[in-house]
């Protein structure tokens, strides 16, 4: 079976709208909140798909490899962000902060009320076979990347 440019590049779109959806629902039903390096890490998942779904109407290598830089991108902040959870290297100012769990809804409104900021960068608050969510984005972004190269190809 060989791959369409089309079939790869609705692959990687779905993979990025996969991993997107995923932080989403661990942030909102998991109770996960994000620190400032896993929100940095949606961003290019979300220009990613932009970029995809205009790779769809428009022909040409351009959108796929920009797409394709875009998941990188995400993937060197999840390099990096891994590296701060395993002590590494420190992370970012704004990573030493609490995090917004005894936080009410009127408070988000209040201005008088400091309400703290996103989880702190070095915790890591979910695991699995000893990668954190940072490291499976680091993973699964790399190989998104190759989805996008592949479609890049066959433009």
């Amino acid at each position: 079976m060989t791959l369409t440019r089309s079939s790869l590049a609705l692959i990687a779109l779905a993979g990025s709208a996969g991993l997107l959806l995923a932080a989403l629902a661990f942030q909102h039903l998991g109770g996960l909140y994000p620190c400032i390096l896993c929100l940095w890490q949606r961003w290019p998942h979300l220009v990613a798909l932009l970029l995809g779904l205009a790779a769809l109407k428009w022909q040409g290598p351009a959108l796929p490899a920009l797409a394709g830089l875009a998941v990188l991108t995400s993937a060197g902040i999840g390099v990096y962000h891994f590296g701060v959870e395993q002590d590494w290297w420190a992370g970012l100012q704004q990573c030493a902060v609490n995090t917004l769990a005894d936080v009410s809804s009127a408070d988000l409104l209040n201005t008088d009320v400091s309400v703290g900021a996103p989880a702190a960068c070095d915790k890591i608050a979910w695991s699995l076979l000893g990668l954190s969510m940072a490291g499976w984005n680091v993973l699964a972004s790399t190989l998104l990347a190759g989805l996008w190269a592949l479609a890049a190809r066959k433009s």
